[in-house]
């Protein structure tokens, strides 16, 4: 059980990080884009939200890992930090992601302030990665360490 958790929730959390890496690694070049470029490279986001399946199945898989090691007495606190940093990227997402999402009809429209805008949903997806891979590290040392 408890390899089967670790393996599905190293498995969740590395897909996971696919899309946000390539948020991450992308935000330098997409700053410099005009308004109509980026709307354009935006695009290339379309369907993406299925994502958040893979998000909460890493969210599951990883809360579950952290409970079962813990009831089986055995160092949890990893694969527990594992978790709040998953959270963490559903509240960056909630708190300044989704509310970019929808002023900007998910980036068909330019708005007010489309700078602003633009820096926030591309910051926000930037510090998502940092915790996916933070999240994906913690995994990998718990189950390094159960050695």
């Amino acid at each position: 059980m408890i390899y089967a958790l670790r393996l599905s929730s190293m498995i969740l959390a590395s897909i996971a990080l696919i899309p946000a890496g390539a948020h991450f690694f992308s935000l330098l070049s997409k700053m410099r884009l005009t308004e109509s470029d980026y709307l354009v490279a935006q695009r290339a986001y379309d369907g993406w939200s299925m994502f958040g399946i893979v998000v909460i199945g890493a969210l599951l898989t990883t809360l579950a890992l952290a409970i079962v090691l813990y009831r089986a007495g055995l160092p949890y606190l990893l694969p527990l930090a594992s978790f709040a940093c998953i959270a963490g990227t559903q509240l960056i997402f909630w708190v300044f992601t989704f509310p970019t999402n929808r002023l900007t009809n998910n980036w068909t429209q330019i708005p007010d302030q489309w700078e602003a805008v633009r820096r926030q949903w591309e910051l926000s997806h930037a510090g998502s990665a940092v915790l996916n891979f933070i999240a994906l590290l913690l995994l990998f040392l718990s189950a390094l360490g159960s050695r």
